[in-house]
Parts: structure tokens; C-alpha cells; sequence
């Protein structure tokens, strides 16, 4: 009968894990080592410069040259903010007791005096204003109520809305050599909010709808009719350069939100309408659902081939 084996289990498992080359487990005392000094240069150079690792430390020169050849527009802007910074601090401001500097006025000043002086000139040009503003609202109001789109109308919703409440909080005065018309919108002499111009910002909702149905033509009279809009608002002094500038930002901002607005319900939607087919037995009729079914059906074929 054979005697047990004296070895003891952990001289076993030394011999049974130890390799020729004198490893431990895949690992030398020379790796150990170059380990730990790897660690030492890490902390090193975590110590060396908080900037050590920043993307303009790898900056060569071909690359700082090659920013104004290849990005020619953030530059003119970089140097545009340059160019304000010195003229607004040291430009003299404008004391409480004055009427506000606009250079729109001041551009306009020849137009001014002719409406000024030509009081039924100005009244048809007035009247001519409220019927693009009337195109404005009736294409928009088209686009939900016929066509099925309310990008446009929610846009509008949404502009409006902002526009009353930043009206009311910032009340200008009204600019002085301002020449009213009964027929100019709102119809009636009535008092509107100066900030920001509802006729321009209303008139690129519009046009921006135009350009994704491919309406450029339509798009282009609108932009034109909206240029000449500008200039007889500030003629007239209806507005403040700033309002109308104000309202072509206003436009696009809000047809984007609107834009986003629509994306999310539509996403909602369909997650309503799935849990409908799943929690309940009754039929559900809706576009939508007719569409998803349509496009399950029809990648049930494109498998079954």
C-alpha cells in the first residue's frame, strides 16, 4: 500500500504554477517593476502642468494658420467681437433725458421726411402693410386648416405668446417722429408692443414653411415683401431696428421649437397608442396606427421572401 504524499498543498500548487522561465503566474518581478515605474511617471506627470493634456498643447503651427483658412467665419466673428468690445467701452452712452440712437432711423431719414410730408402716401403704404400681414395669417391659418400642418400656426402661437409677455415686461417709448395710420395693423390707431415686431418675425414663419413644401418662388415674394416691410417700419417709426432684428431671430427660433414640439407629440403618440393595442381589446383607428401597421406588414413580407 502506497504511503500518502508529504507534499504540502501550497508547495503543490508552487510547483504546479511556477514556469520554466521562473514566471508566477505570467508575471516577473521585471514586470512588477516596470509596473510601479509606470505608476511614478503617471503621478509625475499629473504633476507636471494642469495643461499638460489640453487639445491646443498638441497645436502645431500648420494648424493655427490653417484655422482662418479653413474656418474663414468664426474668425471675421473673432475679430468682430474684438472690434465691439472697443467700441462699446468706449463708447459715451446715451444720457436718460435723450431720445434712444438708432441707425435705422438714421438710414431712413430721407423716407421719413417724404411720409412725413405725404400723408395719403403713407396711408397707402400703410394699408398695403396690412394686407401682407392678412397673407401672413391667411397662409399660416392654411397650412393647419387645409393642408393638415400646424408647424406653422403652433410657430406662430408660440411667438406671439413670447412676444406679449417680453412686451409688457420692457414697454418702450413710442419713438419719437412716429407717424400712425388708422389703416396700419392693428387696424385703428390702437397701442401694440414695440418689442420685437410681430409683422417680420410672423412674415419668416411663414417663409421658412414655404421653403420645406419647395414654395420657393412663393418664399422669395415673401422675403421681398418683408425687406420692404423693414424699411418702412423704421421709416416710420413704427419700430426700433433692434425690434425687427429681434424678429427675424424670433421667427426661426420658434418655427424650430415648433418643429420639436411636433417630433415629440408624435413620439407620444405612437407610445399611446401602442399601449392601447396592448392593454385593451377594442379596435383602434387612427392614422398613425394605420401607418405602423401598414409598414409592419409590410417587413412581415420582406422576411417571409
Amino acid at each position: 500500500m502506497d504511503a500518502p504524499l508529504s507534499t504540502p498543498l501550497s508547495s503543490l500548487n508552487h510547483r504546479h504554477n511556477k514556469k520554466p522561465d521562473g514566471r508566477l503566474n505570467g508575471v516577473t518581478k521585471m514586470d512588477g517593476a516596470a509596473e510601479n515605474q509606470k505608476k511614478k511617471n503617471n503621478k509625475k506627470g499629473s504633476n507636471g502642468g494642469f495643461f499638460e493634456n489640453a487639445s491646443f498643447m498638441k497645436w502645431g503651427v500648420e494648424d493655427v494658420f490653417g484655422v482662418a483658412r479653413h474656418h474663414p467665419i468664426p474668425c471675421v466673428f473673432a475679430a468682430s467681437l474684438l472690434f465691439f468690445m472697443a467700441v462699446e467701452y468706449t463708447l459715451r452712452m446715451i444720457p436718460p433725458s435723450s431720445e434712444p440712437f438708432d441707425l435705422g432711423f438714421v438710414a431712413t431719414r430721407p423716407l421719413h421726411r417724404v411720409l412725413e410730408s405725404s400723408p395719403n402716401l403713407n396711408t397707402l403704404l400703410a394699408g398695403l402693410n396690412t394686407v401682407f400681414v392678412g397673407m401672413q395669417t391667411g397662409y399660416i391659418l392654411w397650412t393647419w386648416l387645409v393642408e393638415g400642418r400646424p408647424r406653422a400656426t403652433i410657430s406662430a402661437l408660440f411667438m406671439f405668446t413670447f412676444r406679449g409677455i417680453l412686451g409688457y415686461s420692457t414697454q418702450l417709448p413710442l419713438p419719437e417722429g412716429f407717424l400712425g395710420s388708422g389703416v396700419d395693423f392693428p387696424v385703428g390707431n390702437v397701442s401694440f408692443f414695440l418689442f420685437y415686431s410681430g409683422h417680420v418675425a410672423a412674415s419668416v414663419i411663414a417663409s421658412l414653411d414655404m421653403r420645406r413644401m419647395q414654395r420657393w418662388e412663393l418664399a422669395r415674394t415673401f422675403d421681398a415683401l418683408n425687406v420692404l416691410q423693414f424699411v418702412r417700419l423704421l421709416a416710420t417709426r413704427g419700430h426700433y431696428t433692434i425690434d425687427l432684428a429681434v424678429g427675424v431671430g424670433a421667427g426661426i427660433l420658434f418655427d424650430s421649437l415648433a418643429g420639436k414640439y411636433e417630433e415629440s407629440s408624435k413620439k407620444a403618440t405612437i407610445i399611446t397608442l401602442t399601449n392601447e393595442a396592448l392593454f385593451t381589446k377594442k379596435p383602434i383607428e387612427s392614422p398613425i396606427w394605420d401607418a405602423l401597421n401598414a409598414s409592419l406588414k409590410g417587413a412581415e413580407k420582406g422576411v417571409g421572401r
